[in-house]
């Protein structure tokens, strides 16, 4: 038997209904759903309202709060079965009044913004001398003799968002290690606008908490040119961060059941939440209004998938990750019964596909594993679905994919998906006050709306299911 016919009979054995190309299975049903989204006006309208009328969402925050009511009306008002929300207990990081000013060798302030879950200064601040160093090698070299007591800047250059991040979630408690009394970031991005970015930090227990801000790329570099010359640079950095006890919160969803099998999910969503600068319009607003509109088309479309499809507004993405382990907790066993989890976590760029099989390259810190069989047969299938979406520029399948929020679905065998977009504006504006509707190009939000669609719904419908990847 010649090799791709011994492959199809595989694929056909192991994946029932495949044998029927998906492609031309789902094109007529596809064509539908796209060129209602590509029409679309209301998933624009109600992104409009949730970051023009909400505005930013922290976890514990009055805003989010109106948010969830807010989304689990609007739920409703599209029609969706099963809405409801699970309660999850979330981080309350209060920002409060926060500044940093260069004292010497000039006197000006620094464009600068907290990180997430930082602790405060003293109320006079603290003021010291600043080390600059470019990767933790760097600081290691100076040794606890010339970082004790100062104030450690990592002017990291951008290498992408996964390499260079690292400096903001593990660089305060690195740099506690060797007696810092504070530490600066260079903002996580590559556009140097004297715009900082904020996002979380993680504290080792074993060292103390220390302050940490970013700031701009401009500050950041300038600092570093004083300390090549070997002028000494001291600073002031004030802030009134504090955390407060949990607060009380939801994640929340909404269903078309399956009309065949309805114990079977396929969830698609976003976080609901966001920091508390900017909107949230790209992250994640842009996210869960695609995954709403996406499911709200299919309703009014009147399509009815053989199995469940589950819009969720995952809580607390930014700071603390619990509302994708309390979706976890609260499926229980039943988890055996999702089918595939699609995360929009990216923004709404123009989408090029979407990544399949978890974090890439079989997880942070380890050699890429080769994938399955199931998981090629599992790609096929994929590849299939993607031709559906060629015509929007959105039928690339590569490897990897999911998110955060459902890390713990991933973890646990579910197929996980993640809408890849073109990213060229994402990591400007992320994080900052920059992050508003204006960004979000309405004819590519709805690009993003067509492939939600489309994926989840076939998804959802098709006779065989994903592979995890597990």
């Amino acid at each position: 038997m010649a090799p791709f016919k011994t492959f199809a009979l595989f694929l056909a054995i192991l994946v029932p209904g495949f044998a029927q190309n998906l492609t031309d299975q789902y094109r007529e049903t596809a064509n539908r759903l796209i060129n209602e989204a590509l029409a679309d006006k209301a998933g624009y309208e109600k992104l409009a309202y949730l970051t023009d009328r909400i505005g930013n969402r922290l976890s514990g925050s009055a805003s989010l709060d109106r948010a969830i009511k807010w989304a689990v009306e609007t739920m409703q008002r599209d029609g969706l079965s099963n809405v409801r929300t699970i309660p999850v207990k979330v981080p309350h990081w209060v920002r409060g009044a926060e500044s940093a000013k260069l004292i010497a060798p000039e006197q000006r302030p620094l464009h600068m913004l907290g990180l997430g879950m930082s602790v405060g200064t003293p109320a006079a601040g603290i003021t010291a001398e600043v080390v600059v160093v470019s990767d933790f090698d760097e600081m290691i070299a100076l040794g606890r003799d010339n970082v004790r007591g100062k104030i450690v800047l990592f002017n990291a250059p951008y290498k992408g968002y996964g390499p260079t991040v690292v400096y903001r979630s593990t660089g305060p408690s690195r740099a506690a290690a060797l007696g810092a009394v504070a530490v600066l970031v260079r903002s996580i991005s590559p556009l140097a606008m004297q715009i900082p970015h904020t996002g979380a930090l993680t504290y080792d227990l074993v060292q103390a908490k220390i302050p940490a801000a970013a700031i701009s790329l401009e500050d950041a570099n300038m600092l570093a040119r004083y300390y090549a010359a070997k002028v000494p640079i001291r600073v002031t950095l004030q802030m009134s961060a504090r955390l407060e006890p949990d607060a009380d919160s939801f994640d929340v969803m909404g269903e078309i059941p399956g009309r065949e099998l309805p114990e079977e999910i396929v969830a698609l969503g976003g976080h609901i939440d966001s920091w508390d600068v900017g909107r949230g319009a790209q992250d994640d607003g842009s996210g869960i209004m695609a995954a709403l509109e996406a499911v709200a088309i299919m309703k009014k479309l009147g399509l009815q998938p053989r199995r469940t499809i589950r819009v969720v507004f995952w809580v607390n993405e930014e700071n603390g990750a619990r509302g994708g382990a309390a979706y976890r907790a609260w499926l229980g066993d039943k988890i055996a019964n999702h089918v595939a989890a699609i995360e929009m976590d990216g923004g709404a760029e123009s989408p090029r596909g979407f990544g399949y099989g978890g974090e890439e390259g079989g997880g942070r810190g380890g050699a890429a594993k080769p994938p399955s069989a199931a998981e090629q047969s599992s790609t096929a299938m994929l590849q299939q679905i993607g031709k559906l979406l060629d015509h929007i520029g959105a039928a690339e399948i590569s490897r990897g994919g999911g998110g955060t929020d459902i890390a713990p679905l991933t973890h646990d065998g579910v197929a996980s998906l993640g809408l890849v977009t073109v990213g060229t504006h994402y990591f400007d504006w992320h994080h900052t006050e920059a992050d508003t509707l204006d960004k979000v190009d309405p004819d590519d939000f709805r690009k993003c709306i067509a492939a939600m669609a489309v994926m989840s719904y076939t998804l959802a419908d098709m006779p065989g299911r994903l592979a995890g990847t597990k």
